[in-house]
């Protein structure tokens, strides 16, 4: 072993392996009808990020891919996007990137259809099938209002579409958001959440279910009803086998599971201080999966660990999966679960889990691991005293290198990390673009400032109308504890972040002198700019992260912006800036 400075160390982790290796992996979705098929949507950064759907057989252990040259099975709704496709009966439907159209394919050689009239500035996301009514019910998102001067935003529905005449019927509308429509089995129900501005969906949101009535080629609702929600975020409705209703609230502080029993009854399944969901920045989110079998068992992820609830006796059984981090599920009446699985040493893989035999297999691995584990850094979750009284936390990496090793008595450097959003969380999962600074001699510390999710909905409207001043002391006061544990040199201490954790970098550099050097990733640095040009989705978040323009958020919105004060900024900066931050 070599003995070299920290910083200094040579690493096998490139930046040319960081930036090419592997696909992105992103939503899973099952067959009802062939469910021997799962299907997975890979995000290709060598084909500059084309999203394409893939499938594999149980039987054969085939993967196919569908989505042909052309194509890119994205949405763009709220921007964001995400709930790209959805399957029925061996066909995948699925929104294209150009022109936004809701499209379908028979075949993996099968050239793609039409669903929709691609002239029209229609976005759709969210989609299922109705077998009963045989129409597709989905979000649609109006952007021709915006171009003949009839709106200022753009307008949010749900519509039902019908695939053979292409005819759309208005289902629900006058609400400002819509997300994850749902059709009961028997195809006599819809559920979906909604919300309103100035909320984001992690503030307030309602659940809402309406009666099915068909008539001839068309779907319709015959009543709304609200279920749940106003002052809470209730997210995520779905449907047991025998359609009973169930949505995840944080009204008990936590994002909890409840079960619809009456219209004045609701049970909280896993009364627990954690979570089992996370911010919907985007659509498609499959927090859980109720056993399509019919019997009591429910799958989902109770932070992020997979398990089994029983609905009837409320025992919550862990699954060992061997990964830490398990999202996107699906699950077959066999009892075939998928989803996407991580940890600290694992990268994201499309999984199968039998829940009854407990056989695992791995269908496609996002990067065939291309590190030995002694390049590793293993973190640990780490919190500390923070400003007003409260704790902060954070997951610290240490320096990590098998051919290395720092001369006698000195300390790392050390590489502070502010995630987007800002309603956003850092996870432990393996990243390569963090490990080629540990593998370096650098040590990381991940923070999830006061603000963040997946810590209770206390902890998450700690942020509001303090953006750039909290998130930026835990920032701080995070280096602060390592530094006082004899863990990091105070000298050498660096900060970066992307989009909202690029707002926070610049505040840290700007408005205090922890930090020797910084990187912003198309950061904001003139709030005022922000809130004058952003898309709906967010067009309202300044109002709970600031204070609403109207009650002197002008003044706030400048007092925060560091462009105005360039002359405090005393250390070097690099500066990353794009066209769009979508």
């Amino acid at each position: 072993m070599k003995i070299s400075p920290y910083g200094s160390w040579k690493s096998p982790i490139s930046s040319k392996l960081v930036t090419t290796s592997g696909v992105g992996l992103v939503e899973v979705k099952v067959d009802i009808n062939k469910e021997h098929d799962v299907y997975w949507t890979e995000i290709r950064f060598e084909e500059k990020g084309r999203y394409v759907v893939c499938s594999a057989n149980k039987q054969t252990g085939k993967i196919q891919e569908w989505t042909p040259s052309g194509f890119n099975a994205r949405t763009t709704v709220h921007e964001y996007g995400g709930g790209d496709f959805f399957v029925y009966d061996g066909a995948v439907y699925f929104s294209n990137f150009e022109d936004q159209a809701l499209y379908v394919q028979r075949s993996p050689s099968a050239k793609p259809e039409p669903v929709t009239d691609t002239s029209r500035k229609w976005r759709y996301a969210d989609g299922v099938f109705c077998p009963q009514t045989g129409c597709i019910y989905c979000v649609r998102e109006d952007h021709e209002v915006v171009e003949r001067g009839e709106a200022k935003e753009c307008v949010n529905t749900l519509v039902a579409i019908n695939p053979q005449t292409k005819e759309q019927t208005l289902l629900a509308f006058g609400a400002d958001f819509y997300s994850h429509p749902r059709v009961s089995p028997d195809g006599k129900q819809l559920c979906w959440f909604q919300w309103n501005h100035p909320n984001m969906p992690w503030d307030s949101t309602e659940v809402w279910v309406a009666d099915l009535d068909e008539t001839g080629d068309h779907t319709v609702l015959k009543t709304h009803k609200k279920v749940a929600g106003s002052q809470e975020s209730a997210i995520e409705p779905g449907w047991t086998a025998d359609n009973k209703l169930l949505y995840v609230s944080d009204r008990s502080e936590w994002w909890n599971l409840y079960l619809v029993v009456s219209d004045d009854h609701h049970v909280n399944l896993v009364p627990v201080p954690t979570e089992i969901a996370g911010p919907q920045w985007t659509f498609g989110k499959t927090a859980y999966v109720a056993d399509p079998a019919g019997s009591s068992k429910i799958l989902l992820a109770q932070n992020y660990e997979l398990g089994l609830l029983d609905m009837e006796t409320k025992e919550y059984t862990r699954l060992e999966t061997g990964f830490r981090y398990n999202k996107c599920l699906a699950l077959t009446t066999t009892g075939d679960a998928y989803f996407i699985g991580s940890s600290e040493t694992s990268f994201p893989c499309v999984t199968r889990f039998n829940i009854h035999t407990k056989e695992l297999n791995i269908i496609k691995e996002s990067v065939k691991n291309p590190v030995e584990k002694g390049y590793i850094s293993m973190p640990s979750y780490v919190e500390w005293q923070t400003t007003e009284g409260d704790k902060s936390h954070g997951i610290f990496y240490p320096p990590q290198n098998k051919d290395f090793q720092a001369p006698e008595g000195t300390l790392p450097p050390l590489l502070v990390r502010a995630h987007g959003g800002p309603t956003g969380h850092y996870f432990a999962n393996i990243d390569l673009k963090l490990q080629y600074f540990t593998s370096r001699g650098f040590a990381v510390l991940l923070v999830n400032y006061r603000g963040s999710t997946g810590l209770g909905r206390t902890y998450r409207h700690r942020l509001r109308n303090m953006w750039g001043v909290f998130d930026v002391d835990d920032c701080c006061t995070g280096v602060d504890h390592l530094v006082k544990q004899g863990k990091v040199d105070p000298h050498k201490v660096c900060i970066d972040g992307g989009s909202a954790g690029g707002y926070t970098t610049l505040a840290c550099l700007t408005f205090r002198d922890t930090f020797k050097a910084g990187a912003s990733h198309y950061g904001i640095g003139d709030l005022e700019a922000l809130v004058a040009d952003t898309h709906k989705f967010e067009s309202r978040y300044m109002d709970t992260l600031l204070c609403p323009v109207s009650e002197d958020g002008g003044k706030v919105l400048r007092e925060r912006s560091p462009i105005h004060y360039t002359e405090r900024l005393s250390c070097p900066i690099a500066l990353f800036q794009g066209d769009e931050d979508k």
